[in-house]
């Protein structure tokens, strides 16, 4: 038989009850700086100025009501932006701009002058104009009131 050893047994050391415990204050840890990182940064859903924001938008909502007549395309074969402020009154002493916006190329942007015919029409060379999506936003201003339209076109090359 084996005698016993005059060496004392080697006591192994246990990991899990270090590896616990730094797990916990490790998520302690955690939990303490995210609660102080949110007190940090506010997450105010509302902005200071909420109420003026909400009239602007309401007048601009109220625009668009007044402009549903209106209508705004792209001729294709005379290549044109046609504006159509017929079907009121609106149009008569009409005042205002019409905007183009390029949302690829903010650099091509345009402002032109409203200035509809008698019949509240107003055609836009789009000869030069990029191909694409553009944004055609018109306001103008006629009998005191005000209107607004924003609509997509997309300009295209007629075939030859």
């Amino acid at each position: 038989m084996n005698a016993p050893s005059s060496e004392p047994k080697k006591r192994r050391c246990n990991p899990w009850p270090v590896c616990i415990t730094i797990y916990f204050t490790l998520g302690f840890a955690g939990c303490a700086f995210f609660v102080a990182f949110c007190n940090r940064h506010p997450a105010d859903l509302v902005a200071a100025d909420y109420y003026e924001k909400e009239v602007r938008y309401q007048a601009q909502m109220e625009n668009m009501r007044r402009a549903e007549f209106a209508s705004v395309r792209f001729d294709r074969q005379q290549q044109v932006i046609q504006i159509s402020l017929a079907g009121d009154t609106a149009f008569k002493g009409a005042s205002g701009s019409v905007d183009l916006y390029r949302p690829s190329a903010t650099g091509l942007d345009r402002r032109v002058k409203l200035e509809p015919d008698t019949q509240g029409m107003q055609a836009i060379d789009a000869s030069s104009l990029a191909p694409g999506l553009w944004k055609v936003r018109v306001s103008w201003t006629a009998d005191k009131q005000d209107f607004f339209i924003d609509r997509r076109i997309d300009v295209a090359r007629k075939h030859s």
